[in-house]
């Protein structure tokens, strides 16, 4: 696949794409995917993995409502990874991440996932490109094998924009409805934005099959970011065409 390059692909919708237009469609695009998602859960036979990564900021959280909104919660769980324990380090690298795919009839959402070990890691100065090089390819045996198993994996990266990302962390410092979210180290992330941009356009290089590719999705405005997350997820679902069993 060619290779990606972040600087010249775009944060924002498209210009033929109007907000009140596209909200209409995403309403449309979540009645389905309550159809559908039901009908995989039924089924039990597919499961579908979501990995979310992308820049702080970058608005995972508000993405995960605005997707998933009216889902049955039986069906659907989100998983963030955080930090890894001082047991989940004692492992290899994914040993706490394949305890969270999903099983047969569910959807699994991963806030951050296993590729954050390929980046943090790197920026931070915690593995060596010569690490970094053999976990690509555990990644992508550890998804061939997701896939092999009746997992579809999407994955997303939420293109945001430096200035944007300057913005909502300002409204994280001065907004009282989102200073739970500010944390002091997020000026210092902020001023990472070059070598996340690097480390991130190496994963695209390496970690990008056809059967398996990387949506790179505009993120500066929330409103077209789910359309095209949800969009992408409902087309996943119809390809899979999930019965309900018979009696």
């Amino acid at each position: 696949m060619p290779a990606l390059y972040l600087k010249k692909l775009p944060t924002r919708a498209p210009e033929n794409h109007h907000k009140n237009t596209t909200l209409r469609e995403l309403k449309k695009l979540r009645q389905e995917l309550i159809d559908l998602q039901d009908r995989l859960y039924a089924e039990n036979k597919h499961s579908v993995l979501v990995i979310l990564q992308g820049m702080d900021a970058s608005g995972k959280d508000g993405l995960i409502r605005r997707v998933f909104s009216g889902i049955n919660p039986q069906g659907v769980q989100v998983h963030s990874f955080k930090e890894p324990t001082e047991l989940e380090l004692a492992h290899d690298f994914l040993w706490r991440v394949h305890q969270q795919v999903p099983a047969r009839g569910m959807v699994q959402v991963f806030n951050r996932s296993h590729y954050e070990d390929v980046l943090i890691t790197r920026v931070n100065g915690l593995i060596t490109t010569e690490e970094a090089r053999r976990r690509f390819t555990a990644i992508n045996a550890f998804e061939k094998l997701l896939q092999q198993a009746g997992t579809t994996v999407l994955k997303f990266y939420l293109h945001v924009s430096e200035e944007e990302q300057r913005e909502r962390l300002e409204e994280r410092r001065t907004d009282p409805a989102k200073q739970w979210k500010y944390e002091a180290a997020d000026d210092h992330k902020a001023s990472q934005w070059p070598a996340y941009k690097e480390v991130y356009e190496d994963v695209f290089a390496h970690c990008n099959p056809a059967a398996c590719p990387w949506h790179i999705v505009p993120a500066d405005q929330n409103w077209y970011k789910a359309y095209v997350v949800a969009r992408t997820l409902r087309d996943a679902l119809v390809k899979l065409d999930p019965q309900y069993p018979e009696k």
